[in-house]
């Protein structure tokens, strides 16, 4: 469900005053100004007076059976996609895991054609500056690395070599190029597993974070 301009249901118990909305001013004051008695968007006291509410009204009245009496509330259905995280609820339990998002990458990055690796990085690689290594376009390394940050979401298995190779976004050389690339050319084995099988199983401790 979605409630309806949530922040703007809080009440917030410190004095706040606003000016008037441009072209909105009134003729008679137009020097006055209006103290609130709910919190606006924008207002640091905003998220707090909110949570404050809810969390009030879920302890006085139960959960969303009452809610639609006191909010404007929308049913979405059942959550399938949050923030690139895609959502499978069974029996077994509610199941995360990023593969559209991997997709996206692959296209985004031209990766989609690589061969699969097995390991995020090969045991003998010992990454450092090289400084005398052929520089590379640093905002496109620096996308690629915030691209498998956010994947290690739900792939902690690539989360130590995706931090070392970020350690280099300052002055990103053709090694570190290919060490990330590396990381990329796992990801093509997990989405072809992910859609070969057609499904989501716990077992794919690579893919997928269960949550319990």
């Amino acid at each position: 469900m979605d409630i309806k301009s949530a922040f703007l249901n809080g009440f917030i118990k410190e004095e706040v005053y606003v000016r008037q909305p441009p072209s909105f001013e009134s003729a008679r004051f137009p020097d006055w100004v209006y103290k609130l008695r709910k919190a606006l968007y924008g207002l640091k006291q905003a998220p707090r007076a909110w949570y404050a509410r809810l969390k009030s009204f879920l302890l006085k009245f139960g959960f969303a059976e009452q809610m639609s009496r006191e909010f404007e509330i929308s049913l979405m259905g059942e959550l399938q996609f949050f923030l690139g995280l895609q959502i499978k609820q069974g029996l077994e339990g509610t199941f995360v895991h990023q593969a559209k998002y991997t997709r996206d990458i692959f296209k985004k990055f031209n990766m989609g054609d690589s061969k699969p690796m097995t390991t995020p990085m090969s045991t003998n690689t010992a990454l450092n500056a090289d400084k005398d290594g052929e520089a590379v376009d640093q905002k496109e390394f620096r996308g690629m690395i915030g691209s498998l940050l956010y994947l290690t979401a739900t792939r902690s298995d690539i989360q130590f070599a995706v931090c070392l190779c970020a350690r280099y976004q300052a002055s990103p050389r053709t090694s570190h190029r290919q060490a990330v690339k590396r990381i990329f050319r796992l990801q093509v084995e997990g989405v072809h597993n992910a859609l070969i099988k057609g499904e989501i199983e716990s077992q794919w401790t690579g893919l997928i974070a269960l949550l319990v």
